[in-house]
């Protein structure tokens, strides 16, 4: 699946609150070794730079584009094109930050205790992962996929996530190997000025992405028209057009 750091970057202020939300909940800590998994285009790097201005930080992304938007953002930092899923540093880290990346990998009771193994002591994993699966936005997707002439080619789009679990999930899985665990629900509620219009955009820098991507262009032209008809039908338009997207996220800081 291919990222675009622009449209990613449409809805910046929006995407990059949740990472603010997580930094401000990591224990202090005299950092000197940081990384970004799934940095995306640099904004949530920019934070842990500012936040910890004594530390190596470095950002890893699978997508070449979001990268190449990270290094000019910040040239003073090493960005490098990874796969996440096979990522195998030792660390130690001081810090594994994870803003809306774990949700594209599977397998979370063996992926998160192999994460907090390249934890220093004292070092914490800080995740944000979009829990929303089963909002209207997301069943649409599926719904649409399902039921339209490219049925065939969109019958594994909707596997590529993971379903988020629940908290006392994550809580079990994390607390044997740490010194103390955080987990945390928040729904925000994003006001988007083009309502359902915006909505659509939203999504297509990040959950519509393995629907539109095996459609040809017509294809992908009659797909968004028939998500936007059923957008506009979910997220009803307020007064003054705009559309209050609820978007619930789940938050973990697990401390070693």
């Amino acid at each position: 699946m291919s990222w675009s750091a622009q449209q990613y970057v449409a809805f910046e202020q929006e995407r990059t609150r949740p990472a603010r939300d997580l930094l401000a909940a990591i224990p202090p800590v005299q950092a000197r070794d940081v990384i970004d998994l799934g940095c995306g285009p640099g904004n949530s790097t920019e934070l842990l730079v500012d936040r910890f201005p004594g530390a190596t930080v470095r950002g890893l992304d699978s997508s070449g584009d979001m990268i190449e938007a990270a290094r000019k953002r910040l040239p003073g930092v090493t960005f490098a094109t990874a796969d996440i899923g096979r990522w195998n540093e030792g660390g130690p880290f001081d810090l594994i930050f994870a803003n809306a990346v774990l949700q594209w990998l599977p397998d979370h009771a063996t992926l998160l205790p192999s994460l907090v193994e390249k934890l220093a002591p004292g070092g914490s994993l800080a995740i944000q992962m979009p829990d929303n699966l089963h909002q209207p936005s997301h069943r649409l997707m599926g719904d649409i996929a399902a039921n339209g002439p490219w049925a065939s080619q969109l019958a594994g789009a909707a596997d590529t996530r993971t379903e988020v679990a629940d908290a006392s999930t994550y809580y079990s899985i994390l607390k044997p190997h740490c010194t103390r665990v955080d987990v945390w629900r928040t729904t925000y509620h994003h006001p988007l000025a083009d309502g359902a219009s915006g909505v659509v955009e939203w999504f297509k820098g990040s959950g519509l992405r393995p629907f539109l991507e095996p459609l040809d262009e017509a294809q992908r032209e009659e797909y968004l028209r028939q998500y936007l008809a059923a957008i506009e039908q979910a997220y009803p338009a307020l007064v003054d057009g705009s559309v209050l997207l609820p978007f619930p996220r789940l938050f973990i800081v697990a401390t070693r």
